[in-house]
């Protein structure tokens, strides 16, 4: 994923904020871009490759299989 041109930040931004209820406070606003940013770096890492296999995670922390 490359880097995504201002102008259609911008339109995305005015989306996200199009599909708010009225009654939305900056913390709604704040929240959803949060979650969308990190939605977006998360599929980055993926088509880069930076994953940890499931697996590998649980053995790290202990946890079952």
């Amino acid at each position: 994923m490359s880097q995504i041109p201002i102008t259609d930040i911008k339109e995305s931004a005015h989306k996200l904020i199009d599909s708010l209820p009225t009654s939305a406070t900056w913390d709604d606003v704040m929240y959803r871009i949060y979650v969308r940013q990190s939605i977006e770096a998360g599929q980055k890492d993926v088509e880069q490759g930076n994953t940890t296999n499931v697996g590998e995670v649980r053995k790290k922390f202990g946890l079952p299989e």
